[in-house]
């Protein structure tokens, strides 16, 4: 299946509505920016890219038709085996392109400077996610990102130890989330900084 354009056109369509409609005069827009969908493909049979808005890049699935996911709530999360790894989408809804998934790159859009930088960064993630060579290297699961960013190993903790952690662990996602992310940080991942020390 190759992605239908008018999904692609639907989705982009839909995002600069909220735009105008719902976003118009927030502080948190880059208004360098603009809605764009990049680098769209087949997988798995669901239609997933990259979405650029002025306020976030996102990784996208979109089902091409029928009620995909109609048995779980917006909101939910789904774990989804990419070639890089295991990514953690949520699940939203819109009213011109029904149920999507979606698991966010960036949020807010300030460090890119214009539209070329952001459509470069959105193709350097797809082409990371979609690479082998990438596995382990890359997460967007929360515990994950967490764990690695701590500089911890899968056998240093205890599942009871690492739950009795949370509240530190999550001080310290918000800590890391608040500093610059290059691309080679984004497909490298800034999890691996600490343990490669």
């Amino acid at each position: 299946m190759i992605c239908p354009d008018y999904l692609i056109e639907g989705l982009e369509q839909q995002f600069r509505t909220i735009e105008q409609q719902r976003m118009e005069g927030l502080p948190l827009l880059n208004k360098a920016l603009r809605v764009e969908a990049v680098s769209f493909c087949e997988w798995n049979g669901l239609c997933l890219g990259v979405l650029i808005t002025p306020w976030f890049m996102n990784l996208m699935l979109i089902p091409d038709e029928g009620d995909t996911w109609s048995d779980m709530q917006i909101g939910d999360k789904q774990l989804h085996h990419l070639p890089s790894g295991s990514y953690e989408f949520i699940l939203g809804e819109e009213e011109g392109i029904g149920r999507y998934q979606m698991c966010s790159l960036f949020s807010p859009m300030f460090e890119f400077s214009d539209q070329v930088t952001a459509v470069a960064a959105a193709e350097a993630a797809m082409d990371g996610l979609m690479n082998e060579a990438h596995r382990d290297t890359i997460s967007t699961c929360e515990n994950e990102i967490n764990r690695r960013w701590l500089g911890e190993s899968d056998d240093e903790k205890s599942s009871q130890q690492r739950i009795s952690d949370s509240n530190d662990q999550a001080l310290g996602l918000s800590r890391r989330l608040e500093q610059s992310l290059s691309r080679r940080d984004l497909l490298r991942g800034p999890f691996q900084q600490d343990t490669d020390q």
